[in-house]
């Protein structure tokens, strides 16, 4: 009995591999195709008070003048979403997973800033000029990053680009800092709103976020933000900005990625691609 007792705790601690939540993987089947019909659908018929990150409020027109509404054309011919952040006057940058997930590619993006609304309003470019990352892993989401060349597209009050991290900000982790995260995802999950919205978060550590979801999947290169109260990101989000404010200037330092496959609302981590660790690739492109 003794023995199987010792046999029972030994097991325990090192015969089996910790069990890690899974990340939402089929992007556009499961979540960008079927949020960009609701969202023309609820536009078309008016139907909308706009509240979309879980746990957020609508964004006002020209508040985050650098983000991009993207309406990816995928070669299948569906119609899938995504977000992106406005470099220049003719870079944008957003996740790889945009323009390639499981079972889908990018044909072309319907680039649309300065609006509030995904199908209508705005400016809005149609580009294929998309470049993802070379070490981009489509099963992990490593190195989701990817950049969007279109147009001269002049500033306005409502269309103006994002400052990159530089000196002090390109070394900071930024645990234990809020930022604020924008996008067109759903507000919780099962239910949807469909204009521009924000939210306040708190960036935790890159061995918190480990914990959630394993080594693999959270490397050096990833970001991640607190869950707390079900608050975030949500499905839908995905290559939308994360933003952070130091003396008055906003600055890009993450790239919405990754949620949990069980929900938005399940309290958990949700993930971003780093920037700074990206500094010299974005900026060689810009």
């Amino acid at each position: 009995m003794l023995l199987l007792l010792v046999f029972g705790l030994v097991n325990c601690v090192v015969g089996f591999p910790r069990t890690y939540e899974s990340i939402q993987g089929d992007y556009h089947g499961q979540v960008g195709i079927p949020k960009a019909t609701w969202i023309r659908n609820a536009e078309a018929a008016s139907d909308f008070d706009g509240a979309r990150i879980v746990g957020g409020s609508p964004a006002q027109l020209g508040a985050h003048s650098h983000f991009a509404g993207l309406l990816v054309q995928l070669v299948s011919g569906e119609v899938s979403m995504c977000g992106g952040s406005l470099l220049s006057n003719t870079k944008l940058v957003t996740a790889a997973r945009c323009w390639q997930s499981k079972g889908y590619q990018g044909r072309s993006f319907i680039v649309v800033l300065g609006s509030i609304r995904l199908f209508s309003g705005g400016v809005r470019i149609s580009t294929k000029n998309v470049e993802i990352h070379a070490d981009y892993d489509i099963n992990n989401l490593n190195n989701d990053i990817a950049m969007i060349t279109i147009p001269h597209t002049g500033f306005t009050g409502s269309i103006n680009s994002i400052a990159l991290p530089f000196g002090l900000l390109e070394r900071m982790l930024y645990a234990g800092n809020r930022a604020v995260a924008v996008g067109f995802g759903r507000q919780k999950d099962g239910a949807s709103k469909d204009a521009l919205n924000e939210i306040s978060l708190d960036v935790i550590s890159n061995q918190a976020c480990a914990s959630t979801y394993g080594s693999n999947v959270v490397i050096n290169s990833t970001l991640c933000t607190s869950g707390a109260n079900g608050f975030g990101p949500c499905l839908g989000d995905t290559g939308g900005p994360l933003d952070y404010s130091y003396e008055g200037i906003r600055y890009l330092i993450g790239v919405s990625s990754f949620v949990a496959e069980r929900g938005c609302e399940a309290g958990l981590p949700a993930g971003f691609t780093r920037v700074t660790s990206f500094s010299s690739w974005i900026r060689v492109r810009l």
